[in-house]
């Protein structure tokens, strides 16, 4: 029975894969946030290199992936992916169970697979520093650790709420070289204003990209760099999808669900595009379920409509599911998904009913986490562990219907710099199932192998 996908380099990809031209519908335009009129690519400028903007508004099928950025790809890239056997002994279900583990690529996340390419661009345009902001660290740390072979100086805001949760993730973005500071701060205009309202902000994502953008628009050599949301981020991840469709053909057929957690939607998207462009051009009934906290819902509870990307209104405006950008969440542990708004082409999907949103809560999502260490040995990331939540919710209902259902999902990151989270009195074990699974099945042949 095969276990593992094949990692042969050969299934790195040339390029990206930009999913904008297989689409039926495009979202709406980002607009400018003082007069309101359609952005040009000079618009930002300011913000971004010249070459992400390229990116950013990019209708090629393909966009090829430059030398140096797929050269620092190789070193971790073709990520594995794997069938959970473990996962499905233990749920005692018909469906496959496969995850794309991302966790296994510097700093413990897929977000290398942006920040790569995003600090090459930079420092080809000769930019010295890249600013930034970061709720649970995972963002920050890929920044920071990519920022270093390209001679790029990184300035990460960090939401006081993890800065404080998580401070390993601090210790790894300094080893790394970055300054690091809790966001609100003391070092922008929009900082203070949010100190002087409340001394105990607990901060969010919003509030901590207006201090960076407003940092970063202040020195001609320093630009802005943001890891979700954007379309070129979209398109950096989708070197996932495309290694996951060539690797499930090693296990004889696509999959019938692809699962992912969203806080900006980098993630899924890397993930399920791939798959949604194939589907969309070649037929097929692949489902695609995006997995968002309950106390964070953007797609399940926010409108779509035009909103600001951070709480201070100095980015454009993008048409997306949105909370509002004056929400904060709650500080919950899933630091990655506290985003107020949604991409905008996952946004896009789920309005034309291709992409299904799911909201779950902390207590099943921990719950999940521990039941995957204990059948799969790698302990989720909080924010993966939505995904896992997900893909078991899918694999019970293929019990209960006895069809063969196979299940693959996005596993973003690893959770070893968030054990804290899993202290929680929230996150009880698995183990009575755990173990049933494991006597009912053991050194058996699982159905459908």
């Amino acid at each position: 029975m095969r276990r593992f996908a094949p990692r042969d380099f050969e299934l790195l990809p040339e390029s990206y894969y930009n999913l904008k031209p297989r689409l039926k519908r495009l979202p709406r335009p980002p607009l400018h946030p003082a007069t309101g009129e359609p952005l040009s690519p000079s618009d930002l400028e300011p913000l971004f290199p010249r070459g992400f903007i390229a990116h950013e508004g990019s209708m090629e099928r393909e966009v090829e992936i430059p030398g140096p950025v797929r050269s620092a790809y190789s070193i971790y890239r073709p990520t594995p992916l794997v069938r959970a056997l473990g996962l499905e002994r233990a749920l005692d279900t018909p469906a496959e169970i496969y995850f794309k583990f991302e966790g296994v690529g510097p700093m413990g996340s897929h977000k290398s697979n942006t920040a790569i390419a995003q600090a090459f661009l930079a420092a080809e345009e000769g930019v010295t520093t890249l600013t930034t902001e970061t709720g649970a660290g995972q963002w920050g740390s890929a920044l920071s650790h990519a920022a270093r072979p390209f001679g790029l100086d990184v300035r990460v805001f960090m939401v006081r709420c993890s800065f404080r949760q998580k401070p390993g993730r601090k210790t790894l973005m300094e080893l790394c070289g970055a300054s690091v500071v809790e966001s609100p701060s003391h070092l922008t205009a929009t900082g203070r204003r949010y100190f002087e309202e409340d001394a105990d902000h607990p901060g969010s994502l919003g509030i901590a990209i207006s201090e960076a953008v407003e940092m970063a628009v202040e020195v001609d050599d320093v630009r802005y760099s943001l890891g979700s949301v954007l379309d070129a981020v979209m398109l950096h991840q989708s070197v996932i999808g495309q290694e996951a469709r060539r690797q499930m053909e090693h296990f004889g057929a696509p999959p019938d669900v692809v699962v992912g957690c969203v806080g900006g939607g980098s993630n899924f998207a890397g993930l399920a595009f791939p798959f949604v462009g194939e589907m969309l051009e070649g037929g097929g009934r692949t489902r695609f379920v995006a997995v968002e906290p309950e106390l964070c819902p953007t797609l399940t509870r926010g409108p779509l409509g035009y909103d600001s990307g951070d709480s201070a209104g100095l980015t454009p405006l993008v048409y997306m599911h949105s909370l509002g950008r004056d929400f904060v969440p709650p500080p919950i542990h899933a630091g990655g998904l506290r985003y107020h708004g949604m991409a905008p082409l996952v946004s896009q999907l789920v309005a034309d009913g291709i992409v299904e949103p799911l909201a779950l809560g902390q207590e099943e999502v921990f719950r999940a986490g521990r039941l995957f260490l204990e059948s799969e040995g790698v302990l989720p990331a909080p924010e993966s562990s939505h995904a896992v939540a997900a893909a078991i919710r899918e694999a019970e209902r293929a019990r209960e219907e006895e069809a063969r259902r196979r299940i693959l999902l996005g596993l973003s990151g690893h959770g070893l710099l968030d054990l804290g989270a899993y202290e929680a009195p929230s996150a009880p074990a698995f183990t009575g199932r755990l173990r049933r699974g494991y006597s009912a099945l053991e050194d058996k042949e699982l159905p459908h192998s």
